[in-house]
């Protein structure tokens, strides 16, 4: 069970002439709203990776209908202009609950080794956003929101290194419950660490998560899991194999190599679409139809 490409180039590449984003886009939230995706994609002026500078990150945004031809804005819907974002936000996840846009993001600002917190800002319109501060005070820099409240209440998923937790709210303020519901499998694709990709999806037998994995070469993959439908924190099942692993030069080679990280996982039709981040430079697309997803006991486990 693998992801299908969609086509061999990526569908979004930095602009030289912006400054803001000259260097590399990656690492998108995308949401299918209004018959057009909308992507918010983390942009960085010099690389995304500290080795290269003291980088500046800033999220654009961009609509296509095809995923293949993008309109975008010329300058940022978001940057760095308070305390907890020094140097920018980062790596943002999008979900539509009734008539709002909240996205869960990184606030990065560097003051100190793990200077960075999720945090939560809402919108009307994908291009307005609110800040609403971080929701977990603690060094944490992986988190999705459900697409829709379980049994009243929110649920976010994080990662306290190196795993896979799970916590709810009743108001975005105060968590609770926090609960590992994966863990990494040593001597394998995902001994390293784990982490969401994008928000769940639903599936007629639970909620569809697919989350990266990492080895102990650094190298990025992605997985896919079920989680229970009424209680997302009992995993059903898990592929065993990776469903898309760096394989073309533009996912192999970039500012970090061998990457493919995913913010953005759209049920649309009649299949899952995922868009993702290549080697911290450039954003591409695949997917699965919904019928290839096939619980065969020899390719799943618990």
């Amino acid at each position: 069970m693998k992801l299908v490409r969609i086509g061999n180039d990526p569908i979004l590449r930095p602009i030289p002439e912006h400054e803001w984003e000259q260097a590399a886009v990656f690492n998108p939230a995308v949401i299918y709203d209004n018959n057009k995706y909308h992507m918010i994609y983390r942009a960085t002026n010099i690389g995304g990776h500290d080795r290269y500078g003291n980088y500046m990150n800033s999220f654009g945004y961009a609509t296509s209908e095809d995923l293949l031809h993008w309109q975008r804005l010329d300058q940022p819907v978001m940057h760095n202009n308070v305390p907890q974002e020094l140097r920018g936000p980062e790596d943002p996840r999008i979900v539509k609950i009734n008539d709002q846009y909240y996205m869960i993001y990184v606030g990065f600002s560097g003051r100190f080794t793990g200077d960075f917190r999720i945090s939560l800002a809402i919108s009307h319109d994908l291009i307005h956003w609110e800040r609403s501060g971080f929701l977990l005070d603690e060094e944490n820099k992986d988190a999705t929101l459900f697409p829709e409240k379980i049994n009243g209440e929110f649920a976010l998923l994080h990662r306290r290194m190196p795993d896979i937790w799970l916590c709810t709210s009743k108001d975005l303020h105060h968590f609770q419950e926090h609960t590992i519901i994966m863990k990494t499998i040593p001597d394998s694709w995902e001994e390293e660490k784990i982490g969401a990709a994008g928000p769940p999806v639903r599936h007629p037998d639970g909620w569809l998560l697919f989350y990266h994995a990492v080895d102990n070469e650094q190298v990025y993959r992605l997985g896919v899991a079920l989680l229970d439908a009424n209680n997302p924190g009992k995993v059903l099942a898990r592929h065993r194999y990776p469903i898309l692993e760096p394989e073309l030069k533009w996912e192999r080679e970039g500012f970090v190599a061998n990457v493919v990280f995913s913010c953005a996982t759209v049920e649309r039709d009649d299949r899952y679409v995922i868009i993702y981040g290549a080697a911290d430079t450039v954003i591409g697309a695949a997917y699965i139809l919904k019928k290839d997803i096939v619980f065969d006991p020899e390719d799943w486990c618990k």
